[in-house]
């Protein structure tokens, strides 16, 4: 363990372990925000999101027919996605407003492991994530969702949402922090999720789209998200896609590709001294 001079006694005192920083730091990031109210942003999004999807589009997909019992059987993977989308968003704020007000600037004058600071900042996203999650579960149990398949498909479900969750919500974090500008923020990330979103399987099936956009559709990545959570939960008709290799390979392969590129990035923006 370091030592580090204590002012005004001469006395070597113990620098804090990593994992003390990262606790002292993910406190102040997550108590703040509790008491604030500001994680009821993580309840309202997913209740926004199930009505703004469920209400204008259930009769119309219960007519054009999905291949499912009901349409919140088969939309609800999208509410989740959008649930993690939000949340994604708001991790770039926070690493963007850090990293503009001098914040990471100052953690790499201190002796502050490399990634406490990112690992802080992930803590307190993972709060407001599960909150998420959870919310957007009750509100589709309201609309009449249900797991159908066995418990390791519905254990199967909620890591691969939690998983999704954090790695996209990691990237936004990395993506903030490169950008050093909140006001950015939203038009880079906002759009995406949403063109993603209207224009995937999460609404409707693909043969619903026009065919010159069909291969677009059929291989984006919430597509790709959408069909592995759909499988994972079931359906009451027994007419769910089985979960193979194929179906969740695509998948595995977009989260591997984010991380890829991310944590290199993460660990050189983290160890970089702005003059």
């Amino acid at each position: 363990m370091t030592t580090a001079l204590a002012f005004g006694t001469g006395r070597a005192t113990p620098t804090p372990t990593a994992r003390q920083q990262w606790w002292v730091l993910s406190i102040r990031l997550i108590m703040p925000a509790i008491r604030s109210g500001e994680v009821l942003t993580s309840v309202l999004a997913p209740v926004v999101f199930t009505a703004g999807f469920y209400l204008p589009l259930q009769r119309i997909m219960a007519l054009a027919g999905t291949g499912f019992s009901s349409y919140a059987q088969f939309m609800m993977p999208l509410v989740i996605l959008q649930a993690i989308a939000f949340t994604a968003i708001s991790a770039a704020l926070r690493s963007a407003t850090d990293a503009v007000s001098g914040l990471d600037r100052r953690f790499t004058s201190m002796p502050v492991g490399p990634l406490v600071p990112v690992a802080a900042r992930m803590s307190g996203s993972l709060v407001r994530l599960c909150i998420a999650l959870v919310t957007a579960l009750i509100c589709g149990h309201v609309i009449g969702f249900r797991f159908w398949g066995d418990t390791a498909h519905t254990v199967g479900f909620l890591a691969f949402a939690l998983t999704t969750g954090i790695v996209l919500t990691f990237c936004a974090d990395v993506v903030g922090t490169a950008i050093r500008s909140p006001e950015s923020i939203t038009q880079i990330l906002g759009l995406p999720p949403l063109i993603l979103g209207m224009l995937s399987t999460g609404l409707a099936p693909v043969g619903q789209y026009p065919h010159w956009i069909q291969p677009f559709v059929r291989n984006q990545p919430v597509s790709q998200f959408a069909a592995v959570l759909r499988a994972s939960a079931g359906d009451s008709g027994g007419d769910a896609t089985p979960v193979t290799s194929a179906l969740v390979g695509p998948s595995l392969c977009w989260i591997a590709a984010a991380l890829v590129i991310c944590i290199p990035l993460a660990w050189r923006l983290s160890t970089r001294r702005d003059a």
